[in-house]
C-alpha cells in the first residue's frame, strides 16, 4: 500500500473553530499493578493534535481504546482515568472523564469551543470490534470534524478507526497519522536509492508475506535472528541448535533463488552452547558451526559485509535486531548496525518493539530519520497490504476535494 500523500485531508486543513472534534488517539499506554502509567509516550505523541484543535477553537473530544476489556462492561482496570490525569496535568487543567458517552447528553450539549473531555475506552462500546455500522453513526453524531490519530490502530477496521470516518461531516488524519505516512511514502513511494530493508526478528513465518514484498523493492535485504538461520538453513549452512523455521525452508529457498544478490547472508557468527547472558560468546565461520551450537548474533566479518551497503543507501528501512542485543555478549551485531544507520546520510525510518528497544540502548533515536510507534500497522504498510483507517480517509480526502474543485 503506497498512499499518495495528497489523498487524505490532514487535521491542520480544516477548519475547526466553532466545531466539535473527535479524536480516535492512540493512549493505549502501559501500567503497573496499582494501575499507574509506566510510560506517557503514546499520550505525549497525541497532544499536539489535541493542542492544536483546542487553539483553533475546536470543541475536544478524545477517546482511545486501552488493554482488552470485554465489550459491555467497562472496569476500573480498563478506564481511561489515569490518561485522563496525564492530559490534563500536560495541559494544566482538569479534564471530564465521560463514561457513557455514545449517545451524547448533557456533556455533549454543554461542550464549547476550547473545551476538552476525554470519553472511555471505546473498545468497552459493544460494535466496536465489529466495525459496527450502527454504533459508527452514532458516534458520527457526535462531532462536525472526525480525526483519526492512531496510526497504530490502522490496520484494524473497527468503528473508532474505519466506519466513523464513513459517516463523518469531515474525516482527516492528526499530525501523528500524517506524520507516520508522510515517512513511510518518503521510504517507500519514491525512496532515495540505493534503498536497504533489515528484518530480523525470531520467525520467518510472521514477517514472510514482509520479506517477499520489500525483497521485490529493494537493493538489499538483510536477514537477522532466527529469519536468517532459516535462511542458512536454505543454503545448506549448519546453525546447530539455533532458533529457526525449518517448514518454511523452502519459501527461503524460492527467495534467495529469485534474489540472491539482493540478500547477503551471515558469513561468520557468535554462537554460545546455552542462551544466557553469561554464556561464553565464540566466532565462528559459519561453515564451522557443530551441532550443539545457538547462533546468537552476526559476527565481526559479516558486519564488515553490511556496513558498506548501509553506508551507501539512500533510503533504510529497519525492522528486527540481527541478535539477542540484550544480552551484552551478543549484542555488537545488532549495535554495528544501528550506529551505521545513524551515522548514515540516508533517510532512515525504523519500527518494531524490539527495534524501539535496541534504538533506546544504543542511544541512538535522535539519529534516525522516522521512528514508527505503528507496531502491526508498521508491518502491514511495508507488506503492501490496504490499511483500512488510511483507504478511508484517503477516499474521504478525494471526496472533500472533488466537491472543492
Amino acid at each position: 500500500m503506497i498512499v499518495a500523500m495528497s489523498e487524505f485531508l490532514r487535521l491542520s486543513d480544516v477548519d475547526v473553530a466553532g466545531r466539535r472534534v473527535f479524536i480516535r488517539a492512540d493512549l493505549n499506554v502501559p501500567q503497573n499493578d496499582a494501575g499507574a502509567i509506566t510510560d506517557d509516550t503514546r499520550i505525549r505523541a497525541s497532544m499536539p493534535a489535541i493542542r492544536d484543535a483546542l487553539a483553533r477553537g475546536g470543541a475536544v473530544m478524545v477517546t482511545s481504546h486501552l488493554g482488552r476489556p470485554v465489550e459491555g462492561r467497562l472496569t476500573e482496570a480498563d478506564s481511561l482515568a489515569p490518561v485522563a490525569a496525564r492530559i490534563g496535568e500536560l495541559l494544566g487543567r482538569e479534564l471530564m472523564l465521560i463514561r457513557d458517552w455514545v449517545n451524547g447528553g448533557t456533556w455533549h450539549a454543554e461542550l464549547g469551543s476550547g473545551d476538552l473531555v476525554v470519553l472511555e475506552n471505546c473498545r468497552a462500546n459493544p460494535g466496536e470490534k465489529a466495525d459496527s455500522i450502527h454504533l459508527a453513526q452514532q458516534m458520527a453524531n457526535l462531532c462536525d470534524v472526525y480525526c483519526n490519530d492512531a496510526f497504530a490502530t490502522a490496520h484494524r477496521a473497527e468503528a473508532t478507526t474505519h466506519a466513523m470516518a464513513l459517516y463523518a461531516p469531515i474525516a482527516c488524519a492528526g499530525p501523528l497519522m500524517a506524520a507516520e505516512l508522510d515517512a513511510l511514502g518518503k521510504a517507500l513511494a519514491s525512496p532515495a536509492q540505493p534503498l536497504v530493508a533489515i528484518v530480523g526478528g525470531a520467525k520467518v513465518s510472521t514477517k514472510l508475506a514482509l520479506l517477499r514484498a520489500l525483497v521485490e523493492k529493494v537493493d538489499a535485504l538483510i536477514v537477522g535472528g532466527g529469519i536468517a538461520n532459516t535462511f542458512l538453513l536454505a543454503a545448506g549452512h549448519p546453525i546447530g541448535r539455533s532458533l529457526a523455521e525449518p517448514d518454511l525452508v523452502p519459501q527461503a529457498r524460492t527467495i534467495l533463488e529469485g534474489f540472491r544478490d539482493k540478500v547477503p547472508l551471515p558469513v561468520d557468527v557468535v554462537v554460545a552452547k546455552a542462551f544466557a547472558a553469561d554464556a561464553p560468546a565464540t566466532i565462528k565461520v559459519i561453515d564451522d558451526v557443530a551441532d550443539d551450537d545457538l547462533i546468537l548474533d552476526i559476527g565481526p566479518q559479516t558486519v564488515a559485509k553490511l556496513v558498506p551497503l548501509i553506508e551507501r543507501a539512500g533510503t533504510i528501512v529497519w525492522n528486527g535486531p540481527v541478535g539477542v542485543f540484550e544480552f551484552d555478549a551478543f549484542a555488537a551485531g545488532t549495535q554495528a548496525l544501528a550506529e551505521a544507520i545513524a551515522a548514515s546520510p540516508a533517510f532512515s525510518i525504523a519500527g518494531g518493539g524490539d527495534t524501539l528497544a535496541a534504538i533506546a540502548r544504543f542511544g541512538i533515536a535522535d539519529r534516525i530519520g522516522y521512528i514508527s510507534t505503528g507496531g502491526g500497522a508498521f508491518l502491514e504498510f511495508l507488506e503492501g497490504r490496504k490499511l483500512p483507517a488510511v483507504a478511508v480517509l484517503e477516499a474521504r480526502g478525494r471526496e472533500a476535494r472533488d466537491r472543492a474543485s
